[in-house]
């Protein structure tokens, strides 16, 4: 199995390290041509939203990828991940890929003295370790949409389709089981 990795900005190297602890195969997504290769799944990873956006769009991969995503490509996303793949941002008039039929908040959490870790449950997995790094949050979400985790009464957790999303950051901590469950889905 191969999984593409957006390498524009942002934690890509953590989650390419994972899956590869996984066993799966990594490329990185950094320029128009790396998105005709062949891969089987894609992560986007935390960062900064709008200059990953701004860059995919710059590099010529941002209709490609939103195509493959649209059409079912199974996709990992963290914090920045969350933003380019949500309909709508509630405090942010600009939007992505808008795959994934929920409304984010950006930055929610405020700023970077306000990044914080937690352990909640997570779906079928138990309670996972949760790092937020100047996070969204899951203002609401759409019927069809499967809410997976919620901390301080916010959604930071969806799954919709083939589209696993969150507000926090799992490849950081030690805990593969998130990544586990994304692999398991290809």
């Amino acid at each position: 199995m191969t999984v593409a990795v957006l390498a524009v900005q942002g934690a890509f190297i953590e989650h390419e390290a994972m899956c590869r602890r996984l066993g799966a195969e990594c490329i990185e997504l950094r320029k128009k041509e790396d998105v005709e290769r062949q891969f089987d799944a894609l992560i986007l990873p935390g960062g900064e939203s709008t200059a990953q956006g701004k860059l995919l769009r710059e590099l010529g991969m941002f209709g490609p990828l939103r195509r493959k995503i649209a059409d079912g490509l199974p996709v990992l996303a963290t914090c920045a991940g969350l933003i380019l793949l949500a309909e709508s941002a509630d405090n942010d008039g600009r939007t992505w890929f808008q795959t994934l039929p929920a409304t984010v908040r950006r930055n929610a959490y405020g700023r970077q003295l306000g990044s914080f870790y937690a352990e909640a449950p997570f779906a079928s997995l138990g309670a996972v370790p949760m790092t937020f790094i100047r996070a969204p949050y899951i203002k609401s979400v759409s019927p069809g949409v499967e809410v997976l985790a919620e901390v301080g009464g916010h959604i930071v957790a969806v799954r919709y389709g083939a589209q696993l999303a969150m507000s926090f950051h799992p490849e950081l901590s030690g805990d593969t089981r998130i990544h586990e469950l994304f692999l398991r889905s290809v």
